[in-house]
């Protein structure tokens, strides 16, 4: 019994060997290259308390003054479309697409004028029926919360590779 049990902590203890030299580790988005950042929400309050998440979560403070911060991202638009993709033979809706658009800008401290507008664009297409009508709300709003929280890598992504891009 007792071997069993030391043999079992041994092998769990490769496997985690094995697993930290693969050079496994959590997804994150690396360093950021500043430290303090304000976010203006005037257009999109939506994503605006995700992304305070998710850079604070990064390292970053969010500041709530513009003169605190070493750079500014300004949300200036978030929109959600949802339009008829197929009907039936009979004209009922069969499938909807969904698009989530947000538009923002960066600007670094003492810079002059924002770095030009950028979008992010989603799309997803979801299957109707008039018989799950519940069910259907339910998909329709966790596909919106997947595709905001996918905005939300991507302009992690993008804001740290402009401020990169201007130090270099």
């Amino acid at each position: 019994m007792r071997s069993f049990a030391s043999a079992r902590i041994g092998v769990v203890l490769s496997l985690l060997l094995l697993l930290t030299a693969c050079g496994f580790h959590l997804r994150s988005f690396g360093n950021m290259p500043f430290e303090t950042l304000y976010i203006q929400d005037s257009g999109a309050p939506g994503i605006a308390r995700d992304l305070r998440r998710a850079f604070g979560s990064g390292g970053v403070e969010v500041v709530s003054a513009p003169e605190q911060a070493q750079m500014s991202l300004e949300l200036m638009d978030e929109d959600v479309e949802k339009r008829i993709l197929s009907l039936s033979g009979k004209g009922k809706v069969r499938e909807y697409e969904i698009l989530y658009r947000v538009s923002f800008r960066t600007r670094e401290t003492g810079a002059a004028v924002w770095g030009p507008p950028q979008q992010v664009e989603l799309r997803r297409d979801f299957s109707y029926s008039d018989t799950a009508l519940l069910a259907k709300d339910a998909e329709e709003s966790r596909l919106v919360a997947d595709m905001r929280a996918e905005a939300v890598r991507e302009i992690l992504r993008r804001s740290s590779s402009v401020s990169k891009s201007r130090s270099e």
